[in-house]
């Protein structure tokens, strides 16, 4: 299949899942009590919400900027920013995010940046990223278990089915650079398998994917071991990056007026619906995390605000991220292709 036949495909395949999310959301709600409550939010907080979720996309631009400075030794600014939301835009159009990476990955390649430390450096991003949510979904099991008991109802094994996959990949993603040998045996082991009860056919061309996707987690975790300070900044600005797009929901509430609820159980309740559709193979996860947003956030939002709520929230940290990272992806496809005339 052609490349452009596929990016069509996802195209179509992320248009269907947000008509059918926008279905879930309004079958039973007044479109046009919708739109009177929506007007009820502040501007303010309107713009806040916005900020910090244009920050926090930003902010992966910036540890990626970083991290190619303390690789390579130099990285231009502002094309690290358009990573990030070529990324977004990507993950957001394909099922489980898998398409945010490559494309990221070419187009650092194109503008002229190392391959291998491009590689190392996403791999180090992705990871990091991966232990922060696992880390703090734990703590939130640890210590906050009965608040996400009653908010999440009959969605709680969803949320335990997202930390079980989250910790699985970050598992597997620790021993293949940990014991890069043993993890490649078991790797081809496993497709030996496969191609034997014929799932998938012989592929030497698969063979030489899973050797560099090994080869890549050994630089990056070399990279781990000797550059300590950097990554320890990259997890903290990880931890922040999480916090803004978490504490969203918070800001809408406030944003509506209402009170009662304090921000700290608005954030481990959006952090619970994160972990929770994170891992499912939907582009944006379009669909279960607007129905689950509904009933999870039903109480603190009231029956009144909840569709406003979830339309502000869910429309600025998705809708509005991939419309804006669309936008600067064709503005510099545009600009490249005028450069090339």
């Amino acid at each position: 299949m052609k490349p452009s036949l596929k990016n069509q495909l996802s195209y179509l395949f992320f248009i269907l899942l947000a008509v059918l999310a926008f279905y879930t959301v309004f079958q039973d709600n007044d479109l046009g009590m919708v739109i009177v409550s929506l007007k009820n939010m502040k501007l303010p907080y309107l713009l806040l919400s916005a900020a910090a979720a244009l920050i926090f996309t930003m902010m992966e631009g910036v540890m990626i900027w970083y991290l190619l400075r303390a690789l390579q030794g130099k990285a231009q600014f502002l094309p690290c920013i358009r990573y990030s939301f070529v990324g977004f835009l990507y993950s957001g159009i394909t099922p489980s995010a898998t398409g945010g990476q490559p494309m990221q990955l070419y187009h650092m390649n194109r503008d002229g940046n190392s391959l291998s430390a491009s590689t190392v450096v996403l791999m180090t991003v992705a990871l990091v990223y991966k232990l922060v949510l696992v880390v703090m979904g734990l703590l939130m099991v640890v210590f906050q278990f009965p608040v996400l008991k009653e908010h999440l109802g009959k969605y709680v094994n969803l949320f335990y089915l997202g930390i079980f996959l989250n910790t699985a990949l970050v598992v597997v993603l620790l021993v293949v650079m940990i014991f890069p040998k043993s993890a490649r045996c078991l790797i081809i082991a496993v497709e030996n398998l496969l191609v034997s009860i014929r799932l998938l056919k012989k592929s030497e061309a698969r063979v030489q994917k899973i050797d560099l996707f090994i080869k890549s987690y050994q630089n990056a975790v070399l990279f781990l071991i000797h550059n300590k300070w950097q990554v320890a900044v990259v997890t903290a600005a990880t931890v922040l990056q999480r916090c803004l797009v978490f504490i969203l929901p918070y800001i809408v509430y406030r944003g509506f007026g209402l009170e009662g609820t304090g921000a700290l159980t608005i954030f481990m309740v959006q952090m619970s619906i994160y972990l929770a559709v994170d891992m499912l193979p939907l582009p944006g996860a379009q669909g279960i995390t607007e129905l689950m947003y509904r009933r999870v956030f039903r109480d603190i939002f009231t029956a009144e605000y909840v569709v406003p709520s979830m339309c502000v929230s869910r429309g600025i940290s998705f809708y509005f991220l991939l419309f804006f990272s669309m936008a600067v992806c064709v503005i510099h496809h545009m600009r490249f292709r005028m450069k090339k005339i």
